[in-house]
């Protein structure tokens, strides 16, 4: 393996005027594995055991889009232009084709990066995110925690992540509490927090993204690539639900429900999520 997720250093590329932050590790050979964020996330929003895990048999590519962490430019505030950004970022690597993993919000210019830029994806795994008007969260306080996931504001950002990414049972934040330790593993040449700017777009994008659009999921016939959707049992985020409805709009798609977890099930079963991630992406299953 080349590199790690701790140790792997950031390198830059420009294109279309945006100097795109990323970091690539794992296999040299293999159809590249990009990586797409949750909410005001960067690389450093990654954990570890799951990067590492999927990068032992294919190269994993993190990044940060348009305006966010040590990307430059403006978070732009619509999906779609996220996804081009996302686009342009891949084709200055000088990929052709690639899988593509979008957790949360990463799920969402996933989906649209897909619709727009079909050529350029081979597989397409979506976590802990929903359709284009999907079912919306009913939990009030989601907002206010969601603002207190950024360290800076002096609150405790592994409270907010365990109430809006995983159960209150003691199992689950038993594993989120150690998903927090393996998050800052790496110490050196780390992420900037990204902007207020970047959380005002994000939130803008998110308001438009639950807008019903033509006939309700009707855009995600159009998804044309095998999908791997994988939810916890209690998203209060995305409500999970909405793993549902994507598995059965999406013709080639299948469904993993996690049991005990919420948001962030893919913290939660690293391993597990790891094995059956390399199983999808091998065509196993």
């Amino acid at each position: 393996m080349t590199h790690a997720h701790v140790t792997a250093p950031t390198q830059y590329v420009q294109a279309s005027g945006i100097r795109f932050a990323y970091r690539r590790f794992g296999q040299d050979k293999g159809v590249p594995l990009v990586l797409m964020p949750h909410y005001r996330a960067g690389m450093d929003h990654w954990d570890p055991a799951v990067t590492d895990g999927l990068a032992a048999s294919r190269p994993v590519i993190l990044f940060d889009n348009a305006g966010i962490g040590a990307s430059s430019g403006k978070t732009p505030n619509t999906m779609e232009e996220m996804a081009d950004h996302a686009a342009d970022f891949v084709g200055a690597l000088g990929l052709s084709l690639i899988d593509v993993l979008g957790f949360s919000i990463g799920g969402y210019i996933a989906q649209t990066f897909a619709l727009r830029h079909p050529d350029m994806v081979r597989r397409l795994m979506l976590v802990g995110t929903g359709p284009r008007g999907g079912e919306p969260a009913s939990d009030p306080n989601i907002r206010k925690w969601a603002d207190l996931t950024d360290a800076q504001t002096g609150e405790s950002p592994l409270e907010s992540f365990l109430y809006l990414f995983f159960r209150p049972s003691e199992t689950s934040k038993a594993a989120g509490k150690a998903f927090w330790d393996r998050r800052h593993l790496r110490k050196n040449d780390v992420d900037p927090p990204s902007s207020s700017q970047a959380m005002a777009a994000q939130t803008a994008a998110i308001i438009t993204w639950r807008e019903v659009r033509r006939e309700r999921y009707a855009e995600l016939s159009e998804i044309t690539q095998p999908t791997l959707v994988v939810n916890g049992s209690h998203d209060l985020m995305v409500p999970t639900i909405n793993a549902y409805n994507l598995s059965q709009q999406i013709p080639r798609a299948q469904l993993i429900i996690y049991p005990d977890s919420g948001h962030g099930s893919l913290f939660q079963f690293p391993e597990l999520f790891v094995a059956h991630g390399r199983m999808f992406l091998d065509g196993s299953i």
